[in-house]
């Protein structure tokens, strides 16, 4: 057995650059994982599709790669064109072209091979909408700004120094900030500095050859080594050691550095990214940071903003976790109810949006058999003045109902309000959207 035949996907899959196929109606008919990389879609997204609805460049209308190999009978290299990705917008990309032919030689389809082109002059990564970047939805004037600063580093390898509280989501920043750059094809390699034993940071960072020290059974790759030609993510950068950090500091200024317990020099080529919730300013001044790798980390400061001082987001966050969330726990969630929603948006969230998730995750678990969240499912944080035995759904009051708690209130607003466990604001807001 011919053995291309046999393996020929195995063979196209282990190749770096992306390979499409397509047939005479120019439909892509398979593609490897590769491309699927560089494009940012599975092959479920991308199998069927007509070429150019990846291949974004004028030729495809008036000078289409394929078409030229159909009309000269030559194969086409180095052909300079873009595609487009899902999460990187239109990158230029150097492209192969060949024709497909059948056993008596009649042309069947053609096969395009493609690579991205960092050497051609590129614009900044421009977003459709910046109220959604890269599956991130914000309607928040910080986080717009964040996502412009990250389009406009997405063509340099300078390293970034991410700072925010505990919870804001400063691990999410880092993954958009690799998928948009150069280096997406590349590994990220995620390390939190908090959770290493001092002594062993060199071996974990660096690596260690065999008997570096009593347990170094076997030699072992070090993070730097795995980021090479990709992106290595220092969490916790101020939990770094002293004597850590000035070799930390060495492999930023010329990529160089020495496993545990051997004296050959080894040269990565690594972007770094680190990460702290700690004032590095102060650390700095107490002798615990070093002040030059600051400023060698510090090329790119980034500061995520706390949930409380973007609150316009909770509304997209919420329902985000739902989806999320909701399947996990076998429901079908879908919304929050305007009178639980009231209580989120007034509360400052100090642990952040890990402490929101955490907060619809547990409203999930409590919520009975609806498709909403109630007020009575969160945690009993957000509904001690609250009677949920008593309490009341709008939605599950008939406008009637509603109009004689009215009467009997006299029209007062926070009375009826109160008699139905929820805020005035809910009501008012309920009153005014079925006003008519």
């Amino acid at each position: 057995m011919n053995l291309y035949n046999k393996y020929s996907e195995e063979i196209l899959n282990s190749l770096t650059e992306g390979v499409l196929t397509i047939n005479k109606n120019f439909e892509i008919t398979f593609v490897n994982e590769a491309a699927q990389k560089i494009i940012g879609l599975s092959k479920e997204n991308i199998l069927g599709k007509i070429c150019n609805s990846i291949c974004k460049d004028d030729n495809c209308e008036n000078n289409c790669p394929i078409a030229l190999a159909i009309d000269t009978g030559k194969k086409i290299h180095d052909f300079d064109s873009q595609i487009k990705t899902a999460s990187k917008g239109i990158v230029p990309v150097k492209l192969n072209a060949a024709l497909l032919k059948d056993k008596e030689n009649i042309p069947v389809g053609g096969v395009i091979s493609f690579r991205i082109d960092p050497t051609r002059t590129q614009q900044p990564l421009m977003v459709a909408s910046m109220d959604q970047f890269n599956n991130v939805i914000s309607k928040s004037s910080k986080m717009k700004n964040l996502f412009s600063l990250i389009s406009e580093i997405s063509f340099s390898n300078a390293p970034v120094l991410i700072t925010g509280e505990t919870g804001v989501g400063k691990e999410v920043i880092v993954d958009i900030i690799h998928k948009t750059s150069q280096r997406f094809n590349g590994p990220l390699v995620k390390v939190n500095c908090s959770v290493i034993p001092p002594t062993l940071f060199g071996s974990e960072l660096f690596g260690h050859v065999k008997g570096a020290f009593t347990d170094a059974r076997r030699d072992r790759i070090g993070r730097f080594e795995l980021a090479d030609n990709g992106t290595i993510f220092l969490d916790e950068i101020a939990e770094m050691p002293l004597d850590m950090q000035s070799q930390l500091l060495r492999v930023l200024q010329n990529g160089a550095f020495e496993k545990v317990g051997d004296s050959n020099t080894m040269r990565v080529d690594v972007r770094v990214i680190a990460a702290t919730n700690k004032n590095l300013t102060e650390a700095i001044a107490n002798n615990t940071f070093r002040e030059d790798l600051f400023y060698r980390l510090n090329v790119v400061p980034m500061e995520v903003p706390p949930l409380r001082d973007r609150k316009e987001d909770i509304p997209y966050l919420i329902l985000h976790f739902i989806s999320k969330l909701s399947p996990k726990y076998g429901k079908k969630i879908t919304e929050i109810d305007d009178e639980a929603l009231d209580l989120l948006m007034k509360y400052n969230w100090p642990g952040n949006i890990r402490e929101l998730e955490n907060t619809i995750e547990y409203s999930i678990i409590r919520s009975k058999k609806t498709s909403s969240i109630c007020i009575c499912g969160l945690p009993p944080k957000f509904r001690e003045n609250i009677d949920c035995k008593n309490s009341k759904n709008l939605k599950s009051l008939k406008n009637m109902e509603l109009q004689r708690m009215l009467v009997e209130n006299n029209f007062n607003k926070s009375s009826v309000a109160k008699a139905l466990g929820i805020n005035r604001t809910t009501l008012w807001r309920w009153l005014k959207n079925n006003e008519n």
